[in-house]
């Protein structure tokens, strides 16, 4: 559970950089207003046009020709830089004139990064040997020995395939088990369920055939074999062995007729009406619970993927967090619906320390985007609002964070030609997302193309993912960011007209 506690914040920037242009000195001679002008020469440099901020991608993605941070803050370019080779280049000077200005990005890809595994080469510039070098000691820095230890001690809730990482123990009321004995039967395993199937069968043959030897013991027909003038209970059992035959004939209704119950006794007639009745409660629970346990959808959610990473980028002008799920049948689900949690430690204001505690992701509840008609592969989106709980997540910031997202798929599996087989049961398909999973400034590739009349689903490019320039800030330091525009070009309007005025009389 400790693993899932933020890590102590480092005093690191959350914008990068933007060289700007050096401020223009006044022209002589211009009047000089009571705020006004230097309201309308902020609005000017802000509103000037500026480069698009570089991606900050997770495992060394490296953009040729960025600034470093500047000189107020060079203590924290030293703390960032810290443990750095010898042979690593370092970083570019910042001009005097820089300031910290996050902008949204256009859709062009970047340089991918080298260390994804399926991510597609594309490019849109080339970069320099310089860039190169620094992306290989970014690359050395978090590959190191120490930062994989510390990724191998991870714990997880849910494991990739949906399994939940949680072992229930020091259960003292058993018998809750026992009150509900057919759920607990269907929920074993294959290989206690097929014991249990086939004990319950066995037990009871071996103990019906216990009491039909004691019976012809008792009454001595096993002493008076082959007397005819003798009226046997039980013909022809002479041993244990003979007895257990006839249990199980009388149970399985073979009837071979060398063993039979007459009706010389009553108490003969009584068992075997006995074992039929309970023969046939065995028959009825235990075929019903394998019937249950075989046509249970679970299998199903095999065929339901997940991308392995999930990805943030900007999605008209807003910040979202995607991912992309995907059937591989033919046969799709019905009324398919996504949902998300956030799994994460935290302690509160009182001191209270709340172990994995869980919070929604809203994936498009109140919009019914959650809702999907899943025919080919999709990708889903959950925008980081002033309701999510990534709102002050930025690209520095997910280094230290420590969390998951599980991710849970259900439908209703549709019916197939035998209207008993698995209609109407719902399948639920679970995948988990770390903070290391999640790849800052990527988007996923297009899987699908026309093709002779129809839609071509290419599940080979279901994973790969391109680089794109996306701010580094977090969602709220973007709208804050928008805010102070919106007020500088609202100052900027006011002093114009209050200039534009004198002129119209």
């Amino acid at each position: 559970m400790l693993a899932y506690l933020p890590r102590p914040p480092a005093d690191t920037s959350r914008y990068g950089t933007f060289p700007q242009k050096p401020d223009l000195p006044a022209a002589p001679g211009a009047p000089v207003e009571d705020g006004g002008q230097q309201a309308a020469a902020a609005a000017a440099k802000r509103s000037a046009a500026m480069p698009n901020y570089p991606s900050a991608p997770r495992h060394g993605g490296f953009v040729p020709g960025e600034a470093s941070l500047p000189p107020s803050r060079g203590s924290l370019t030293a703390q960032h830089h810290r443990g750095r080779p010898s042979w690593c280049p370092p970083p570019a000077p910042q001009e005097a004139g820089a300031r910290l200005y996050p902008l949204h990005a256009l859709s062009v890809a970047n340089i991918p990064n080298s260390s994804r595994g399926r991510t597609s080469a594309r490019s849109s510039t080339v970069p320099t040997p310089e860039g190169l070098q620094s992306r290989r000691c970014k690359l050395l820095e978090e590959d190191s020995p120490m930062v994989q230890a510390g990724k191998r001690q991870r714990q997880r809730y849910v494991t990739k395939v949906g399994k939940c990482q949680v072992n229930l123990g020091n259960i003292q009321d058993k018998k809750r088990f026992l009150s509900d004995i057919f759920t607990t039967i269907v929920d074993l395993k294959y290989r206690w369920f097929l014991f249990v199937f086939m004990m319950c069968y066995v037990v009871t043959w071996v103990v019906f055939g216990f009491i039909y030897f004691f019976d012809a013991w008792v009454r001595g027909d096993i002493g008076h074999q082959g007397d005819p003038e003798w009226q046997a209970c039980i013909e022809n059992v002479d041993g244990f062995v003979s007895a257990l035959l006839l249990s199980v004939e009388s149970q399985r209704t073979i009837g071979y007729g060398t063993r039979m119950v007459t009706a010389n006794c009553a108490d003969g007639v009584i068992l075997l009406i006995a074992q039929s009745i309970v023969g046939s409660m065995i028959d009825a629970m235990m075929v019903g619970c394998m019937f249950v346990k075989i046509s249970r959808p679970k299998k199903r959610a095999q065929t339901l993927i997940f991308s392995k990473n999930c990805v943030i980028s900007c999605r008209d002008e807003k910040l979202c967090l995607m991912f992309r799920v995907g059937d591989l049948r033919e046969s799709h689900m019905v009324d398919a619906k996504i949902r998300a949690k956030l799994i994460k430690s935290r302690q509160t204001a009182e001191g209270e320390f709340i172990p994995l505690e869980q919070s929604e992701l809203n994936l498009g509840y109140d919009t019914g985007e959650d809702r999907l008609f899943l025919v080919e592969p999709q990708i889903i989106c959950h925008v980081i609002n002033r309701r999510s709980p990534f709102w002050d997540l930025s690209a520095e910031s997910l280094r230290r964070e420590q969390f998951e997202i599980i991710i849970i798929l259900e439908g209703i599996v549709e019916a197939t030609g035998n209207p008993c087989l698995a209609a109407g049961m719902t399948c639920q398909a679970r995948t988990s997302y770390t903070e290391d999973e999640i790849l800052w400034g990527y988007r996923f590739e297009p899987c699908m193309s026309l093709e002779k009349g129809a839609f071509q689903v290419d599940y080979s490019r279901f994973e790969m993912t391109f680089e794109v320039q996306t701010p580094a800030a977090s969602a709220k330091e973007l709208h804050e960011l928008k805010e102070l525009e919106k007020q500088e070009h609202s100052t900027l309007s006011l002093y114009w007209d209050h200039l534009l005025q004198p002129c119209a009389l």
